[in-house]
């Protein structure tokens, strides 16, 4: 039985017991507020919005792109169109959205912890985040920035568009990251409950404790990175200029160092997610639990060796191009660990196909067809030829917005019950899920055949060859925006109309679904117990309740954790 399609009147009839919305009112009850739930949900209006003005700037550029001429895009718009679209959808949604939003929220409940381990650097996180958003919306509004979400130099220290605005809101955005990095870690080295060992910890922890460790050592170095470059274009103290003894390829090297580690900034938490969707909803333990948990570390680490491969036609020699492009075949071993031992989960497990499910295997789908055509991308002799075409597009909005973008709304339909205690339409929702999936293939796909016959990326005009791929793809992105407005409307009607949630709708085992939905402000009214977090022969389904509660189990009952997961005692 789907717990969300029964209703009870016991559970409804309920007086709504205090939780962390009513906790306190008021608007100043929110802004200084030091609870990580709060926050969190502060990180999600803010990232939404983000991601609404993005997603309407991508909607424009397919629009333009429908016919070779102009439409009502001039060149130099178009540049300031593209490149705007490329900095908020990376700096404002898809680095932060699941660790900063979905991962304040659930870390310190998931702990069975009160909050994180310093809540007033917390909140100073999100308002580094709020300070870096408003430079980039004055680079919006006075003038435009044109130089592609790179900035790459030198014509970004000689274009008169607002790079300086630019570069100090992925400055500061850079010390909000960092911030939450250091928190996450923090607390979950020193505030894990008695008896939750590291291999006991939901594996959405350990991914985030692998982002943490990238923001942290990663993150200076685009932090570095942006203070030089606005030195060079003020001082011109002659660092990337080569008539200065500079070298615009060392902006490059800088530049990538950061943000190829970045890539798994935004694809491990949703990875993490994906592994919690797996788990619950084919009533299975996770397959290979320590693969999967020691995989995110792998990932993590190889991350940083492998910014080379974005250079292979900036005159690096010969030898440096090998090395990079084997390690960067080396770094897809820990990712395709995780995607064969999600595939094992469910193999013979009770699959319901609910609507995070859906997003799960859509992700498992979209994410492989990304990772596989990566290979192309990191062999040497292909990648000279796909280069800066529509191929490198759509690799990666297979990887970044076929993965973390699905794996987001994915857990934020998982977890939404938890945080707001409303339920949404199952039936709406899964309509929704289909249009979205439609929709990106149907965007995206055309834009690998594009790049195969020579189209080069970020181009205004185009050969007439290309028009009817350029239509398709900007007919899909119309469906895709369809589903997504629709996906919006679904949870935004289950706040006004939804039925009251359960604790715990889904019968899952980690230690949020312990507490109401939504949680108190303290999260638990008594310190939860840990346990293995993939063991569900406690959970029982239960009338009253429209949700799961746990059972002890009886003398003859074993645990069903596979034979490589550690014992419980």
């Amino acid at each position: 039985m789907i717990a969300h399609t029964a209703t009870s009147r016991s559970l409804h009839n309920r007086p709504v017991a205090e939780n962390y919305l009513t906790e306190a009112t008021g608007i100043k009850s929110w802004l200084f507020t030091l609870d990580h739930k709060r926050i969190g949900v502060m990180y999600l209006i803010g990232i939404l919005v983000s991601f609404l003005l993005g997603g309407v700037i991508a909607l424009l550029i397919r629009a333009e792109l429908f016919t070779p001429e102009k439409a009502f895009l001039s060149e130099d718009r178009y540049n300031e169109f593209f490149t705007l679209h490329g900095a908020i959808m990376t700096f404002l949604f898809l680095i932060p959205s699941i660790p900063a939003a979905l991962g304040n929220f659930l870390l310190p409940i998931m702990l069975g912890a009160k909050d994180v381990a310093f809540p007033r650097m917390n909140l100073a996180s999100f308002y580094l985040w709020v300070v870096g958003a408003v430079f980039f919306l004055l680079a919006l509004l006075l003038g435009g920035l044109d130089t592609g979400w790179t900035f790459y130099t030198p014509y970004s220290t000689t274009t008169s568009s607002t790079v300086i605005a630019a570069t100090l809101g992925v400055f500061i955005l850079g010390f909000s990251s960092i911030f939450t990095g250091l928190n996450f870690v923090v607390t979950i080295n020193t505030m894990r409950p008695a008896g939750m060992t590291w291999f006991k910890m939901p594996l959405l922890l350990w991914s985030l404790y692998a982002t943490s460790i990238i923001q942290l050592l990663a993150t200076p170095v685009l932090g570095i990175t942006m203070v030089l470059l606005t030195a060079e274009k003020m001082l011109g103290i002659g660092i990337f200029d080569p008539e200065l003894g500079g070298d615009p390829v060392l902006y490059q090297h800088f530049f990538w160092f950061y943000s190829h580690p970045a890539v798994y900034i935004m694809i491990l938490p949703a990875m993490g997610v994906i592994s919690e969707l797996i788990s619950v909803f084919s009533r299975k333990p996770i397959f290979g639990y320590r693969f999967i948990a020691f995989s995110s570390i792998a990932i993590a680490l190889l991350g940083f060796l492998v910014w080379g491969h974005h250079m292979f036609v900036s005159s690096d020699s010969a030898l440096a191009a090998v090395i990079f492009s084997a390690l960067t075949f080396s770094v897809s071993i820990p990712s395709g660990i995780k995607v064969f031992n999600w595939l094992a989960t469910m193999y013979k497990g009770s699959i319901r196909l609910v609507t995070p499910m859906c997003y799960a295997l859509s992700f498992i789908l979209l994410f492989g067809i990304g990772g596989l055509t990566g290979l192309f991308l990191g062999a040497l002799a292909t990648d000279v030829h796909l280069h800066d075409t529509y191929f490198v597009v759509a690799h990666f909005h297979y990887v970044m917005m076929g993965g973390t973008l699905i794996a987001f709304i994915g857990g934020l339909h998982y977890w939404w019950p938890k945080m707001f205690g409303r339920m949404y339409s199952e039936t709406w929702a899964k309509i929704a899920c289909l249009i979205i999936f439609v929709g990106f293939n149907w965007t995206f796909f055309p834009q690998f055949l594009l790049g195969t016959q020579g189209m080069p990326r970020r181009y205004a005009r185009y050969e007439a060859e290309f028009q009817s791929l350029h239509q398709v793809s900007t007919t899909g992105a119309m469906v895709l925006g369809v589903g997504l407005f629709l996906c919006a409307g679904v949870l935004a009607h289950s706040l006004l109309r939804g039925n009251r949630a359960p604790a715990n709708p889904w019968g899952a085992g980690t230690l949020e679904w312990q507490c109401a939905s939504p949680p108190p402000h303290h999260n638990f009214e008594q310190p939860p117990s840990a346990h293995y977090p993939y063991d569900y022969s406690e959970l029982v389904y239960e009338e009253d309740e429209c949700g799961y509660v746990r059972r002890p189990p009886s003398p003859r009952e074993t645990l069903a954790v596979p034979d490589d997961e550690p014992a419980l005692v």
